[in-house]
């Protein structure tokens, strides 16, 4: 698969990186000669320098033959001009990053249709989705919807009062409330272990459940975790992200922005009606304790700095703030997610990838969702041929080991299927698989 990436800045670089773990071929287009060389002498990619906006460079980038076509470069105008010509020039999928929000309105996305662009992306705005909804269900580190939330996704870290803890999970098992709730992964030292019934869980080991909505309080109830709702946020940072949790996020909780940037603080003042911005440096905790930190329930850490929304998101902690989510750029972070000591961590360039990853799979691939600091990732599929997926329940259909189908959404039916289960045409599978797993589950969903 032949895939041209438009900008080799933070977003076009992991996404190189990302897709050529995949062994894509990738070319990366950009104006600036001295990144694409370091990029170059880092990934196994090809680069081509000048501006995507020109008919010659895009050309030269070989982009009529491109399976897809990634404008992701920050200047908007040019991510909307590169994807319409790509398309033009015979690329088959064409995607551009925009900033704009009444762009994204579902209204408005026949007006990108019409001009080729097969679909438009803002990391931010995906972002803040992604922070809403770990601030909604705030007992979990991380929270995945499938369809609309027939079926969710949660993880936690479970300690030593975990009535889980040193126990098989075939003796649990037997509890009633595992009917509507399975186990799906476990992450202890950073290794992902897809559990069976001979599997032990240890104190801090993260676990992933999965279960269908109405379940969801009966996991709290399994892990014996009382949750304290949310109502009084503080969040630092003032950037486009920043921006777009605030909009979305204001009229349900009372939300307290701090930014260090006085004339951003007047813009921010002058289009969230209903939040508190406070020009102020958001590194001084003794201000954020002015401001009403330790009568805060959840803490956002937005800042444009990794090793700032760490910092801070521990102090909050320490001051009492039951839940803390903050966002980083670096890797490394996101590996060490789940001990570092903040409850959640998001990044927004995963989450991006996480969109456009769905773009790249064989069959039909409805959403990819990534785990934060985990080789893995969840896959839905759509069942779309009457073949050995429907004449045989799943125990019989040779799943790699290193795959389990977590869910099965048939309709308006939810199922936690077991090895028994049967597939049926049209079902939507919820496939939790590692790496190796992949093109096993390509040739069986293809």
């Amino acid at each position: 698969m032949n895939i041209v990436i438009a900008g080799a800045g933070d977003m076009g670089y992991h996404l190189a990186e990302h897709l050529s773990y995949e062994n894509k071929d990738i070319i990366l287009i950009d104006t600036e000669k001295d990144i694409l060389e370091n990029i170059s002498s880092r990934l196994d990619v090809l680069t081509v320098w000048g501006d995507s906006a020109s008919l010659d460079i895009l050309k030269k980038a070989n982009v009529g033959q491109a399976s897809l076509v990634l404008a992701v470069t920050t200047s908007e105008k040019t991510n909307i001009v590169t994807a319409m010509l790509a398309k033009q020039l015979g690329a088959k999928k064409v995607i551009a990053r925009v900033r704009n929000h009444d762009y994204l309105e579902p209204d408005n996305q026949s007006y990108f249709h019409n001009l080729g662009i097969d679909s438009i992306i803002s990391p931010s705005m995906l972002c803040s989705i992604e922070i809403s909804r770990m601030m909604k269900n705030s007992t979990f580190s991380d929270v995945f919807e499938f369809e609309g939330g027939k079926l969710n996704v949660v993880g936690i870290t479970l300690d030593r009062n975990s009535p889980l803890i040193n126990k098989k999970l075939s003796d649990s098992s037997t509890n009633p409330i595992f009917e509507d709730i399975r186990i799906i992964a476990i992450i202890r030292d950073q290794l992902t272990i897809i559990p069976r019934g001979d599997t032990v869980i240890r104190s801090n080991d993260h676990v992933f459940f999965i279960s269908n909505k109405k379940a969801v309080d009966s996991i709290k109830e399994l892990i014996n975790h009382k949750e304290v709702p949310i109502r009084n946020i503080m969040m630092i940072g003032g950037d486009d992200l920043a921006y777009s949790t605030a909009l979305r996020m204001e009229s349900n909780y009372r939300l307290t922005l701090i930014h260090k940037d006085k004339e951003r603080c007047k813009w921010l003042s002058e289009r969230l009606s209903e939040t508190l911005v406070i020009h102020g440096d958001y590194k001084n905790i003794d201000l954020l304790i002015d401001e009403g930190l330790e009568e805060m329930d959840g803490f956002l850490a937005l800042t444009e700095s990794s090793e700032t929304n760490i910092i801070t998101s521990l102090s909050a902690k320490n001051h009492g703030v039951y839940k803390t989510i903050a966002h980083v750029d670096t890797r490394e972070y996101i590996h060490i997610s789940h001990s570092i000591g903040v409850d959640s961590l998001i990044n927004k360039k995963l989450v991006a990838a996480n969109q456009v990853s769905r773009y790249l799979r064989k069959g039909k691939v409805e959403a990819v969702t990534g785990i934060y600091g985990v080789d893995a990732e969840f896959v839905q599929y759509v069942v779309t041929k009457n073949n050995r997926l429907t004449k045989k329940p799943i125990r019989e259909l040779h799943f790699p080991s290193t795959a389990i189908v977590a869910g099965v959404i048939r309709g308006e039916n939810v199922f936690i299927p077991d090895g028994d289960f049967r597939l049926e045409m049209h079902d939507k599978a919820i496939v939790f698989a590692l790496p190796a797993a992949q093109p096993i589950l390509e040739k069986l969903f293809n």
